[in-house]
């Protein structure tokens, strides 16, 4: 080992690459190798901008993102590795496993075995590392609770709504339409299960002209991160419909016209945030089971087909920049 790296923000747009010696575990904990690690474009990309509410814990449920947002920070949470070191009092059999871990990007780093999710041999690295991006897709669908038959929309078709989209597709839906921006993403959505996907500017002549009816979907999406594509997607949505809010808009405000149609529709708007089971939910499911299904969904749908670049870590700041200004950027994987 010639030192470890570990990837820090520093101040709005400016990302460093730490060199520091490799950690050494303490009694209870591993040392954990990292091989890959997956960045998350929608919130990695606030919090390059400078764009996360003061004061605001990134996550309250990841021990090494439970502090309010302030510079400098390392942040991430879709690290893949190797035990290459175990404590004095860990179990020897964790010495060479293969883990996925909740943590910040870093080529090495001490973790408590118990927050280790350890990896099928037959699911590669690459997929491995979409882990945390598959149990949000799993923890939106399962707020939108999609019924036999139903018309639904995901507006929003970066990496999280990409493997939203994919998991809607298995349930026998009517029809399921996609909206996003950006043509090669849209042509990504075809592929993975949409019925049909149109740019923004479309909404909602051919939008509701693909829905029966009252033209307007019973369940829709919001997960682009962009506060105007909610206003989109409550006036594509019909009466009595559900309306899941997946996006974290940080500090950008939200306008919405509540009043005329809104008043009337009895649409539900409900927020979606993978840290939490809805109470709906808790009766039979916890985090542990939901983190098992989006495990053995990795398996079926294979996410790293949305990887488009893999970027040495020591390149770090080159990632955020072209995830800034290349829209064909889906989803960066850090090689180590």
């Amino acid at each position: 080992m010639t030192g470890a790296r570990r990837v820090r923000f520093t101040g709005p747009r400016s990302v460093e690459v730490a060199r520091e010696p490799v950690p050494s575990p303490d009694d209870g904990e591993v040392l954990v190798e990292t091989s890959t690690s997956a960045v998350s474009p929608g919130t990695e990309l606030l919090v390059y901008r400078d764009e996360v509410p003061d004061d605001t814990p990134l996550d309250e449920t990841i021990d090494a993102l439970n502090e309010p947002f302030a510079y400098p920070l390392s942040y991430g949470y879709a690290a893949v590795g190797v035990v290459a070191a175990v404590g004095d009092a860990v179990d020897p059999s964790w010495a060479g496993r293969r883990v996925f871990a909740f943590h910040p990007h870093a080529s090495h780093f001490c973790a408590d075995p118990a927050s280790l999710v350890p990896l099928p041999d037959a699911l590669s690295d690459e997929d491995a590392a979409m882990l945390a991006t598959m149990e949000t897709a799993t923890g939106l669908v399962m707020d939108g609770r999609p019924r036999v038959g139903e018309r639904a929309a995901v507006f929003g078709q970066g990496v999280v709504g990409l493997v939203t989209t994919a998991l809607l597709s298995r349930f026998p839906l009517s029809e399921l339409v996609t909206v996003d921006c950006h043509a090669p993403r849209r042509e990504r959505s075809r592929s993975l299960g949409a019925d049909a996907s149109f740019a923004p500017e479309e909404v909602p002549g051919a939008v509701t002209d693909r829905f029966a009816g009252d033209g307007r979907s019973d369940l829709s999406f919001e997960l682009s991160g962009n506060p105007d594509a909610l206003s989109d997607a409550l006036s594509t949505t019909g009466d009595d419909g559900r309306l899941v809010v997946g996006s974290w808009y940080g500090e950008k405000r939200v306008s919405l016209d509540l009043g005329g149609r809104f008043h009337r529709s009895k649409i539900r708007i409900r927020s979606s945030q993978v840290s939490r089971i809805d109470a709906d939910h808790a009766g039979r499911w916890d985090k542990d089971r939901r983190l098992d299904y989006a495990l053995d969904a990795l398996a079926d749908l294979e996410p790293s087909s949305l990887v488009t670049h893999r970027i040495p870590v020591a390149e770090a700041a080159d990632a955020y920049r072209l995830l800034e200004r290349n829209p064909a950027a889906v989803q960066v994987l850090f090689t180590y």
